[in-house]
């Protein structure tokens, strides 16, 4: 998978011209800045408040990188242990589905009681929560995919398990980890982000979109953009991870 020039100039002239019709409808039918400010006040706001924007960015940064580490790792390791053991699957999925589904509106204002609002902890688990799943889910449909060819192919060169695990398993395996990954970033980003809208500490994105937007609707806009880039930097940085386990594992399929 590679990205082309044509791949690249298509969503940055989406984005262009995106911003060119935002600027032409504020323009031309006088929508004041308290309902929507146009793009070159979004921008005077971003200047004008570029320190706390900063630092609100790097404090979501952080929970979303943490959830995200602590739902991948547990995540490929419950899907070890899943992979292997059949009953602990059986035991498992019922409690996948349920964190699937959990709305993060309804835990987070928990959390914030159980552990304290002057904790990130909750934003953390939040974050954890979401990354967990796409990773538990890929990497066990990753582990799951070695063919009955494969497997006796390896006892008939009398592999042991380290050595099946290391030649067949993880090639096979490790595309599926990083195409979940991918999508847990997104998601880890997204639940830090509502987590701190809900509750907390008054110093992340979330926090900051929520007090601006009844104050100043340019600031507000302001920070949306510095969550927007903070999305897409993970996304990033997960996407070119999944490209490299291609090309180092092209046995395994992109989804």
């Amino acid at each position: 998978m590679t990205l082309s020039p044509s791949r690249l100039l298509a969503p940055l002239v989406v984005g262009l011209l995106g911003l060119a019709l935002w600027a032409l409808v504020v323009d031309v039918l006088g929508i004041g800045t308290f309902f929507l400010p146009g793009p070159g006040e979004v921008v005077t706001a971003l200047g004008e408040s570029w320190e706390p924007i900063r630092a609100a960015f790097w404090v979501t940064a952080i929970n979303s990188l943490w959830g995200l580490a602590v739902g991948a790792v547990l995540g490929v390791a419950f899907a070890g242990i899943a992979a292997t053991i059949r009953l602990f699957d059986g035991m498992l999925g019922p409690l996948v589905a349920i964190l699937a589904v959990i709305p993060i509106v309804a835990i987070a204002p928990l959390l914030y009681t159980m552990l304290g609002t002057d904790q990130e902890t909750p934003r953390r688990i939040i974050g954890g929560i979401a990354a967990f799943v796409p990773v538990f889910i890929s990497t066990l449909r990753g582990l799951r995919q070695t063919t009955p060819l494969q497997r006796d192919l390896m006892r008939t060169y009398a592999a042991g398990p380290v050595q099946r695990f290391r030649t067949v398993t993880l090639p096979v395996a490790i595309p599926y980890t990083l195409t979940g990954l991918r999508v847990a970033g997104s998601l880890a980003v997204i639940s830090a982000l509502v987590a701190e809208y809900f509750g907390g500490v008054n110093n992340g994105l979330g926090s900051a979109i929520k007090n601006a937007a009844t104050s100043n609707h340019a600031r507000a806009f302001a920070y949306v953009g510095g969550a927007i880039v903070l999305g897409l930097l993970v996304f990033a940085i997960t996407a070119a991870l999944e490209r490299l386990a291609h090309r180092a594992y092209p046995s395994g399929e992109s989804r």
